[in-house]
């Protein structure tokens, strides 16, 4: 079975098309509550709608071809760039909503037009609710009968997961203003909302620390997904050819995986005829496995 690396680039677009959307909406709320759990909102839904334009810049830049000072292509431009959305989001959506918490919390003055901060919360939670579903529709293309738990960990697709936290963030974060934005309403007390606001920068700090670690995990070299290394195994030692594997190292580069294999071949084959095997391994390996991009087959005699 072929494993395919999955295209993001739609759950990518939906996420910033609600988050440009919604940006406006906050900051338009937040004037007219002075709202500080509206402010802190609007700069999250800004900072995810550049995050996913340089989620978008990573997967341009993964399509460029290998030359001679890159061998290997660019695929792993998509980590670089995922792992930036991880710091902007702990900076400008963590740091940012902490600060304006604080900051309210000490010079708390009574929210005005309550009503028109709840109305734009409630229509986001709809919107980033929607762009959630998107992301899980690709996601549950890709997991197979794994856990959503289980492939956020396996997962090589730093850019499905980044939008996946942001969107999950987003929506948590949305949840939590409304309901203390409710309860300051309520109990008169505008602190509720300051309160509000620390929590949603909580909440994207634990996530951004999240999505920076499975990044950087990436980013300095990780095998290929557990399951193609069992399938790829499977596949040299099912050969006639192959007497036996010793070694097998994958390398996953963006969405193109690198193979490294050391086995040896049955005795009696001539090196003509051994040259010519591996030539044919190698290409029915790609044949059977696209997201394949280099292959070397070392023979040997022993490991």
């Amino acid at each position: 079975m072929s494993h395919s690396p999955g295209n993001p680039t739609k759950a990518i677009l939906y996420a910033f098309t609600a988050n440009f959307g919604i940006a406006i909406a906050k900051f338009v709320a937040a004037f007219y509550t002075g709202s500080s759990s509206m402010l802190a909102e609007g700069v999250h839904s800004t900072a995810d709608t550049g995050n996913q334009l340089l989620l978008l810049l990573g997967l341009k830049r993964a399509e460029k071809a290998p030359d001679a000072e890159h061998p290997l292509g660019y695929g792993m431009s998509t980590y670089f760039w995922s792992f930036v959305v991880a710091v902007m989001l702990f900076s400008m959506g963590g740091l940012f909503s902490l600060y304006e918490g604080f900051h309210k919390l000490h010079s708390a003055e009574p929210l005005e037009r309550a009503w028109v901060a709840i109305l734009v919360l409630s229509i986001s939670i709809l919107l980033e609710g929607g762009s959630l579903l998107g992301a899980l529709r690709e996601i549950n293309a890709m997991r197979g009968d794994r856990s959503l738990w289980e492939w956020l960990h396996a997962s090589r697709n730093s850019e499905l997961v980044v939008v996946y936290g942001e969107d999950l963030g987003a929506l948590v974060g949305l949840t939590l203003a409304l309901c203390f934005l409710c309860l300051a309403v309520v109990t008169g007390e505008p602190q509720y909302d300051a309160y509000g606001s620390m929590a949603i920068g909580g909440v994207l700090l634990v996530i951004s620390v999240f999505l920076a670690v499975r990044t950087h995990d990436l980013l300095i070299g990780r095998s290929a997904d557990p399951r193609l290394q069992r399938e790829l195994r499977a596949h040299f030692q099912a050969d006639e050819h192959v007497e036996e594997v010793f070694n097998l190292i994958t390398l996953q580069l963006g969405p193109r995986v690198l193979v490294a294999v050391k086995l040896r071949l049955r005795e009696g084959l001539s090196n003509k005829l051994a040259c010519q095997e591996v030539n044919d391994l190698e290409r029915r390996l790609r044949a059977r496995y696209p997201q394949v991009g280099w292959s070397f087959v070392e023979v040997d005699v022993k490991n």
